[in-house]
């Protein structure tokens, strides 16, 4: 099989040769080709080789566009600083100190700067990656958005203290993603990524009222459009996880705080799950046979459907070895 065929069928619910391996590769990436963070993130061109040649060598099955959370933020009119190593940030989030949501740009995917760049690193990744690699795009939940716009703590009380107000910034978020995705898969994306972090933090209600039916909306809309969604929200959401059942994702990934073994009771037989490995912990620190055991525990936890990963970002400074290991294939099993 090849690295899509295999992803492919996995997503659909079809036995495989081996587990997709699918790691989130950022500043790692850049430096595996002897650039930075500020080049990965800001030149498409840099974006599309690094995640080629990391796929080549290292053997995974998902090249991807994500790069940082500011993308859909700089076509609202944020002005984005770019460090020569580390990650792009916002000057100041445009709501923090004027709530008004006529001050935001109305982002046009085609023409934004940033969200073009994303545009054209999916179909570079897709012209010179083939039909061999999925392609996943990417974009913000409404809550990871809605925060950067306003400024966490803002958002975060804005949601106890104004609902209307909360709602009407997320649904501008909500609007723009769905079209940021759409333009995403026309351009070769097969998969869109959904990183909606800041969900972690809220209760279980909050996110059932607030946060849930704009995530279920943007998936309903990426499948509508033809495309497979890949959740993903760092920290510890076991207190979501009845949630992330209904929300019809074809891959959920759960960060390392999360049981497997729970989540499997929750999620159900039938939904793809990205092994959880500490990126730190089990994966920069460990070696080649502890990665190995961990994930090959992951999978007798798990079972069948799994793909091969971390529960983030893999850090850089993790030695190739130990890529190389987290990528070693994994024979799948018959019985999950």
């Amino acid at each position: 099989m090849t690295p899509f065929e295999r992803y492919r069928a996995l997503v659909k619910g079809e036995p495989v040769d081996h587990l997709p391996r699918v790691p989130i590769l950022m500043a790692y990436a850049a430096h595996f080709i002897g650039t930075n963070y500020r080049a990965f993130a800001s030149d498409y061109r840099v974006l599309a080789e690094a995640n080629l040649k990391c796929a080549e060598h290292f053997g995974f099955e998902q090249l991807s566009a994500i790069s940082d959370p500011y993308r859909e933020t700089q076509g609202f009119g944020a002005e984005i600083i770019y460090p020569e190593d580390g990650v792009p940030h916002c000057t100041a989030p445009l709501l923090e100190h004027d709530p008004a949501l006529d001050q935001l740009k109305t982002p046009d995917p085609c023409t934004a700067e940033r969200m073009r760049d994303r545009l054209d690193a999916v179909e570079t990744m897709r012209r010179e990656g083939g039909n061999i690699y999925s392609v996943m795009g990417w974009i913000e939940g409404p809550g990871a958005e809605a925060a950067d716009l306003r400024g966490v703590s803002n958002f975060l009380v804005d949601l106890m203290t104004d609902e209307a107000y909360a709602e009407a910034l997320m649904d501008r978020c909500v609007d723009t993603g769905i079209a940021f995705a759409i333009a995403q898969l026309e351009r070769g994306a097969d998969t869109i990524g959904i990183g909606d972090a800041i969900a972690s933090q809220v209760s279980p209600e909050t996110y059932a009222t607030f946060l849930f039916p704009r995530e279920k909306q943007m998936v309903d809309a990426i499948h509508e459009a033809g495309g497979w969604v890949r959740l993903h929200i760092c920290g510890d959401t076991t207190h979501l996880l009845p949630w992330f059942a209904q929300l019809g994702c074809d891959i959920i990934d759960l960060d390392w705080q999360v049981d497997l073994a729970q989540a499997r009771r929750v999620l159900g037989p039938n939904q793809a799950i990205v092994a959880n490995l500490d990126p730190v912990k089990d994966v920069m620190d460990g070696t080649p046979e502890s990665i190995r055991k961990a994930l090959l525990n992951a999978y007798a936890i798990a079972g069948n459907p799994l793909l091969a990963g971390a529960g983030c970002e893999i850090p850089p400074g993790t030695p190739p070895d130990n890529l190389k290991a987290l990528c070693a294939p994994i024979p799948w099993r018959t019985a999950s």
